[in-house]
């Protein structure tokens, strides 16, 4: 035990003198740039918005500004060769060659470990310094991503790879102690917000194999990202019972919904969002409302419009999620597991308490029961949202739902979300990515341990029986693991939302994996 504590506190130590080697302005390319930020952006120079965003300028940004606004002037100025005279573009990912015979799929994830770690690195353009190795997802995602990782470190764990989960672990610790919170990923842009809190649920996972000794080494880290998460509710009251991602629904009830601290056009999605606001009585709201959903990692969904259909009727922030209140919930019940390890019963008491008035609440405005379902809540119109969808497997995956209320949730997957290729994330078939027909690895995962808590271990085969071999099947035929799979067509790749679907692909590797090593 006393060498695991020596051995957190070397790497902490080396953490600590990496952050005061790289603390520095982070470059924020949408502010620094100005007007040729917004010409490249809205001049499509580039097909993909984040490639920009992720451009290294190549020198001083008043220099680069000072020249666009003599060069721009001139007859015949190309916007384009200016950038790739200025700017550093970001490596492109190389396509997979295509064959006839690829090896087999575990060879294939093992390999990709080795093309999706990136070193530690200092900071350079936007991108974030961290200071150890860590796994990107891939394809356009050169960066590490919040929520992404915890699926990814179950493949990790599967394969050996523990000094990775720690290495990704502790950076995620590094984040929280330089900017109060874990971004949305390493990059400057992703500032203004964070992804759904699953840091308490890695800490629990590296505990399983390292003593628990590991809740109390991260307790800290573990509290500034609750703080992250609750900051304002001291300040809620009847007059004000929303301040950002803290909603006050009762004297008693507090619960969390999605945010962002930002009110303008994302950066690696400029153009887009533009678009999307043109012609709204109040754009900022429609930006705010675009980026809160991408704090959620459903980036975009049904679940977010208040049309049940259009981006244009994104409201968010109106909505307190399921999930990310089961998450919190976790996250609760973890600091009060480390301070029960410590023999401070007050604290840990006092954890206790919070995750049961949140249980209580999330039954009380999640659950429908005429729908038998759980859904999302609207504080504003103080009703269940109307758009099902897989984020109902939450108070099962976290034992929170009754015996009763997991058998009707179970019974409703296996009726109007389980097809040939696995689980659809919503019964919405729209355009966006986190709808149908598209599944996503995280999701399948989250329900087939959620079902196997209250024992329809049946039905959580099935999912995972499908969702594998629809996997396995795209792999036989493009030697691609995707970022999201149809699971209507499981021969048709998914698609929609901003961009292609994704080869590499961390999340999917991992759940792969871990599904693999089920019995």
């Amino acid at each position: 035990m006393k060498r695991i504590e020596n051995r957190l506190a070397i790497r902490l130590f080396f953490a600590l003198l990496f952050f005061v080697s790289t603390v520095e302005a982070q470059y924020k390319p949408d502010i620094e740039l100005k007007e040729l930020f917004k010409d490249v952006q809205l001049g499509r120079v580039f097909n993909d918005s984040k490639t920009f965003a992720d451009c290294t300028p190549r020198f001083a940004v008043d220099s680069i500004l000072s020249s666009y606004h003599l060069e721009k002037l001139k007859s015949g100025f190309d916007l384009k060769t200016f950038v790739e005279a200025n700017f550093i573009l970001p490596v492109k990912p190389q396509p997979s060659i295509d064959k006839k015979e690829f090896p087999t799929i575990d060879d294939h994830i093992n390999d990709l470990w080795k093309q999706l770690e990136r070193p530690a690195s200092n900071s350079k353009g936007s991108l974030i310094g961290l200071p150890y190795s860590y796994i990107v997802p891939g394809g356009r995602f050169g960066e590490v991503y919040y929520w992404d990782s915890y699926f990814t470190i179950l493949g990790l764990k599967q394969a050996g790879r523990n000094d990775l989960i720690k290495n990704m672990i502790d950076n995620f610790t590094y984040l929280i102690h330089q900017y109060g919170f874990i971004p949305n990923g390493n990059r400057s842009y992703y500032l203004s917000r964070s992804q759904p809190p699953y840091f308490s649920m890695m800490v629990e996972l590296l505990a399983e194999s390292e003593g628990d000794t590991i809740y109390t080494h991260y307790l800290p880290a573990l509290l500034v990202e609750y703080n992250f998460w609750m900051k304002g509710s001291d300040r809620l009251n009847s007059q004000k019972n929303a301040i950002d991602r803290v909603v006050r629904l009762s004297d008693t009830e507090i619960l969390n919904r999605y945010w962002d601290n930002s009110a303008t056009p994302r950066p690696e999605s400029y153009k887009e969002d533009v678009e999307t606001a043109t012609g709204k009585k109040n754009p900022e709201l429609v930006f705010r409302n675009i980026r809160a959903a991408c704090e959620s990692g459903w980036d975009f969904s049904a679940r977010w419009f208040k049309d049940g259909l259009t981006l244009e009727s994104i409201h968010t922030t109106d909505i307190i999620p399921v999930d990310l209140n089961c998450l919190l919930y976790m996250l609760e019940k973890n600091i009060a597991k480390a301070y029960n390890l410590m023999n401070n019963a007050n604290e840990s008491g006092v954890y206790n308490q919070r995750a049961a008035r949140r249980k209580a609440a999330i039954l009380k405005y999640c659950w429908n029961e005429k729908m038998g379902f759980f859904l999302d809540y609207d504080f504003l119109e103080r009703k269940n949202t109307a758009i099902e969808s897989l984020a109902t497997v939450y108070p099962l995956y976290f034992k929170i739902a009754t015996t009763e209320q997991a058998e009707k949730v179970a019974q409703k997957i296996a009726q109007h979300f389980l097809f040939p290729g696995g689980l659809i994330t919503t019964l919405k078939l729209t355009t966006q990515q986190w709808d149908a027909p598209n599944g996503w690895a995280p999701l399948q995962w989250m329900t087939y341990k959620a079902l196997r808590n209250y024992s329809f271990d049946s039905s959580a085969d099935t999912i995972r029986k499908r969702w594998m071999h629809t996997v396995e099947t795209q792999y036989k035929s493009s030697g691609k693991l995707l970022e999201k799979y149809n699971v209507l067509y499981p021969e048709i790749p998914g698609g929609g939302g901003e961009y292609p679907s994704q080869d590499g692909f961390g999340w999917t590797n991992g759940v792969y994996l871990q599904m693999k090593s089920e019995k």
